[in-house]
């Protein structure tokens, strides 16, 4: 077989990329090849439309293997990753839900202490079984100490020091990102003495990396990267200067990371975050390659979370957890559809806990190590994140490390400048958010959803707390509690393709505010159409056609509306129309958000 499908290619001569190239163009009748082609990607390099075996042939990471220094490829020779589950321990219910979901194909429970009060360990762990079940404990760093002397306690009881998996999450950077304060007690002499009290449980890591906060305030993927890796040398670099050896610093580090939904990138990201790690770690001379390895537990981003159309947030989860299992992650968080509008209940923890279960028992993703490895795609990506994110790693070094850049603001101000930047893109639909400001659910109502979320900005030097979809979300809403919702017309008229497909896309821009849309199956005279949307007592008229034919149309509908309604013209500005007095035009280039808030300005009482 092997040898018929070798003559088969043996027909055909090879393609260059330049002839490749000459056939795109001419495709392309005359469009710009760069601009239809090419992709500009958030992180600051562009991506080809097509990659070959010559663009990788020199990459020394494709020479490496699974379980191998640098890791690109994996830490592990398997691609099993633990199934993890948070709780918040705010009752006495978290134990009795601990051991209900291990049983249920969670093997992994982190747990959620609540902040000022103290937490009996031992209780909280009551007939878990430390060698079988993987433990993750998020605390106040003040607080640590004692969890930790506990946690080791009942390890020991157990008999479970070289088979414990686990973490607590020390974390004092974390303060500053959301207060804008500095930790006030003394982290060095705090993390020493954690290292210390744990010294007898093998697995358990205590040094915190939580650049998942910058993922879900809306960092770009080289940023979460670059910051990460500075983060983590903070702690190599701290500790060993204060004489703790550097084996010892870097197996005691986790990075808790997000996972966005550019599906290829994050393969990538965790791919050159893996190798970028065991560089860093390989120069302070450890003791041996292992502690070069990274432990990444990766989260699904809260920041595309929507709470219009909050099913969507499932194929979001799905495919972000699906890019994390791929690229060999340790373990994996995945976000219930409702957590952005409220307390995830047992059906959307159950479906959130399945979604992981799928990948593994029946897409069995767990079977296969790097299956993105040699990939010509996922290759340069990973290699072209690498980059970016090491610029980024070495620009906070020079300027002192992590510690004295996140004190002066400057990685805040970093990322709330990119989630401003993609907030600016969401509203004019150029970063899509299905259900919000694309394709919405033109009936759907809150019903009580959005009851208790802040929508108001975050303070100044704090990092964004707000979500992709809060904008769009605010203008619905304050439609939903107008006492009048507005009414929008589709006025159809002439050629059929353009006023279908316009009044299509007219129909999903305004019902992303929840206006009542009408649409319609055609006019014969602009007259009409006027007449009827008047008779449907519509607060705006849309005039969808064909742009030749709007010459006639648009001057003859807007004198005989006489500004009875807000009229608007489905199509690019002209300067024509202008003239005449026609304010609003709406197309593909237009501020969607921008354009609903003067809306909902004029039409909500």
């Amino acid at each position: 077989m092997a040898e018929k499908f070798e003559k088969l290619f043996d027909q055909f001569a090879p393609v260059t990329p330049e002839e490749w190239r000459a056939k795109a163009e001419v495709d392309l009748k005359g469009a710009d090849y760069s601009k239809k082609m090419i992709w500009r990607t958030n992180e600051g390099f562009n991506v080809e439309p097509i990659y070959r075996g010559v663009d990788i042939e020199n990459l020394k990471t494709i020479e490496s293997l699974p379980g191998e220094f640098p890791f690109v490829r994996g830490t592990r020779v398997s691609n099993d990753w633990y199934v993890r589950q948070d709780i918040d321990v705010d009752d006495e219910d978290a134990n009795a839900k601990a051991l209900e979901i291990l049983n249920k194909g969670i093997n992994n429970v982190g747990f959620n202490l609540p902040h000022g009060k103290n937490v009996d360990i031992a209780a909280l762990l009551d007939k878990i079984d430390l060698n079988a079940a993987a433990v993750d404990i998020n605390c106040c760093p003040k607080e640590a100490i004692d969890v930790a002397k506990q946690l080791v306690a009942i390890i020991e009881k157990q008999g479970a020091q070289e088979t414990f998996v686990g973490s607590i999450n020390f974390d004092p950077f974390r303060r500053y990102f959301k207060h804008g304060e500095p930790f006030p007690g003394d982290m060095v002499a705090m993390a020493k003495e954690m290292l210390n009290i744990v010294k007898p449980v093998k697995n358990l890591r205590v040094l915190s990396v939580d650049a998942i906060m910058l993922n879900n305030a809306g960092a770009f993927i080289y940023q979460e990267l670059g910051y990460a890796l500075a983060w983590g040398n903070e702690w190599m670099a701290m500790l060993t200067e204060a004489g703790v050896p550097a084996q010892e610093v870097a197996t005691r580090i986790k990075f808790n990371m997000g996972i966005s939904t550019v599906y290829f990138m994050e393969i990538a990201k965790f791919r050159a975050a893996r190798m970028l790690w065991a560089q860093i770690v390989k120069q302070y001379n450890p003791e041996c390659d292992c502690a070069c390895k990274m432990v990444v537990n990766a989260a699904t981003t809260e920041f595309t979370q929507t709470v219009f159309d909050s099913y969507v947030n499932l194929l979001r989860s799905q495919t972000q957890a699906m890019s994390a299992a791929l690229a060999g992650v340790d373990s994996i968080v995945v976000a219930p559809f409702d957590k952005a509008y409220q307390t995830p209940n047992d059906f959307s923890e159950r479906i959130a806990r399945n979604q992981q279960i799928l990948l593994k028992e029946e897409s069995h993703l767990d079977k296969v190590v790097d299956p993105a490895g040699g990939s010509y795609y996922v290759e340069m990506l990973t290699m072209s994140i690498a980059q970016e994110g090491w610029k980024l790693f070495l620009d906070v070094e020079d300027k002192g490390g992590f510690k004295t850049v996140q004190e002066a603001g400057e990685i805040t101000a970093a990322v709330n400048a990119s989630a401003k930047a993609r907030f600016d893109k969401v509203a004019k639909r150029r970063e899509q958010l299905l259900g919000t400001n694309q394709f919405p659910n033109f009936t759907e109502k809150s019903e009580g959803k959005a009851a208790n979320i802040n929508y108001e900005a975050q303070p100044d030097g704090v990092l964004n707390r707000q979500r992709l979809a809060t904008h769009f979300e605010q203008l619905r809403l304050a439609t939903e509690n107008a006492a009048h919702t507005p009414k929008v017309f589709m006025l159809t008229i002439g050629n059929l393709t353009m006023r279908l497909a316009r009044a299509q896309f007219s129909s999903n821009f305004f019902a992303c505010s929840g206006y009542e849309i009408i649409d319609n199956n055609g006019f014969k005279t602009v007259e009409e159409g006027i007449d009827a949307a008047l008779e449907k007592k519509a607060d705006v008229i849309v005039l969808c056609s064909s742009d030749p034919e709007y010459d006639e149309y648009a001057p003859a509908a807007f004198k005989y509306l006489d500004g009875r309604a807000e009229f608007v013209i489905a199509g690019p500005e002209n300067d024509a129309f202008k003239e005449l007095g026609i304010k609003y035009f709406i197309n593909v280039k237009s501020n969607v958000q921008a354009t609903l808030t003067e809306f909902n300005a004029k039409l909500l009482k």
